[in-house]
């Protein structure tokens, strides 16, 4: 067996040492500079990679930010299943205002909205984002549908749940306390 077949096959590694490296480098330039103010470069010497490295994998500056911020959102606030609608709501509400106010949280945010207009790339990368984090609140609500419970569409989750929680911390207007956020699913319900 080659090297390339034992690498594809291996979790972790060099290649996961590397995108992890690379998202760091992303997160912290984005918190640093804001989104559309450094480039390939930047984030390779910044993650110890050559730039050939970067465009390799990911293609392009935009579909690199996309997929760290879906990354992150994944990691921090990954759909949960409590049995209950309520219970995922509340878990998922909550999840998602520690990782929005959390240290990369703001940078993490102002990216994903930064990728929406920032010319056909980052529209793409911006719309594939929003598609895949849709399809996976679809999936908690299409649970919730399966249990009997009346479960709201995903957009619904978004405008109001996600939206005013995002808009507080783009405006910097925190702390989303735990009553809010309660307040928020509340209304939903």
């Amino acid at each position: 067996m080659d090297d390339e077949g034992q690498r594809a096959r291996r979790p972790g590694g060099r290649s996961a040492r590397v995108g992890a490296q690379v998202h760091q480098a992303v997160t912290d330039l984005v918190g640093e500079r804001g989104y559309g103010n450094f480039t390939v470069g930047e984030v390779a010497t910044r993650a110890g990679v050559a730039d050939s490295s970067i465009y390799r994998r990911w293609g392009s500056l935009e579909t690199l930010l996309a997929e760290v911020a879906l990354t992150r959102l994944n990691a921090q606030s990954p759909m949960p299943d409590t049995g209950s609608l309520d219970g995922d709501l509340r878990t998922y509400a909550a999840q998602v205002a520690r990782e929005i106010t959390g240290p990369d949280g703001p940078a993490v945010l102002h990216l994903a909205v930064a990728l929406s207009s920032s010319g056909q790339q980052g529209m793409q990368a911006g719309a594939d984002l929003r598609a895949e984090r849709t399809r996976q609140l679809q999936a908690m609500l299409d649970r919730a549908r399966e249990r009997g419970e009346n479960a709201p569409d995903a957009f619904e989750v978004l405008d109001h749940i996600l939206a005013p929680m995002y808009i507080r911390v783009l405006f910097g207007m925190v702390p989303l306390t735990p009553d809010y956020i309660d307040g928020l699913v509340d209304r939903l319900l």
